[in-house]
């Protein structure tokens, strides 16, 4: 008899301990979830965030380089207009030394 109730408090300590045990797992459970949660919300915001660096860069490099562009045209306006220049005067200037020889 005393042998009995012997194994029916080690059965009742195990069933507490398996109770315990498990109370504290359903604790940690919901702590881990909302980790894990917050480790992905924050894995996608940094990846968010390097995508919309990389868009600005790429919208800035794109920025410069149609301004350079730009700059380009206007220096080779001012480069052609001066050439121009350039050659209307070596024009007028073949033109006075021929007429001056004959």
């Amino acid at each position: 008899m005393r042998e009995r109730i012997q194994q029916v408090l080690e059965i009742e300590m195990q069933a507490h301990a398996i109770t315990d045990d498990a109370a504290r797992e359903a604790e940690r459970l919901p702590i881990q979830a909302e980790q894990e949660a917050m480790a992905v919300l924050e894995k996608s915001r940094a990846a968010t965030q390097e995508e919309a660096r990389q868009m600005i860069t790429e919208a800035n490099a794109e920025t410069d380089t149609l301004r350079i562009l730009d700059q380009t045209k206007e220096s080779a306006k001012r480069t052609d207009a001066l050439a121009m220049s350039n050659f209307d005067r070596a024009v007028a200037y073949v033109i006075s030394r021929v007429v001056g020889r004959e």
